[in-house]
């Protein structure tokens, strides 16, 4: 069974309003950002795709592989223009 860790998982914009929270404490055995997506968006129903979204652990934007660690702070990112 893997281990089981408690990340932060901060919300804004789109996933803020399907998650109706900012912030939440995630307790989870996801090993990589791209399992803890497919968890998180299940539970919440988000329906973006993986393929056109970034993850931010800690702050910095990383690849869907990278691991989760307990303690890490997760933003989910979706598409944005500038301007």
């Amino acid at each position: 069974m893997p281990a089981r860790k408690t990340l932060t998982i901060s919300y804004y914009a789109a996933f803020h309003d399907a998650a109706g929270v900012r912030e939440e404490s995630w307790t989870t055995g996801a090993a990589t950002a791209s399992e803890l997506y497919d968890e998180v968006a299940a539970r919440h129903g988000f329906r973006f795709d993986r393929t056109v979204l970034k993850v931010a652990l800690n702050d910095c934007v990383v690849p869907w592989e990278t691991a989760v660690r307990s303690g890490d702070t997760v933003v989910f990112l979706a598409p944005f223009a500038g301007g």
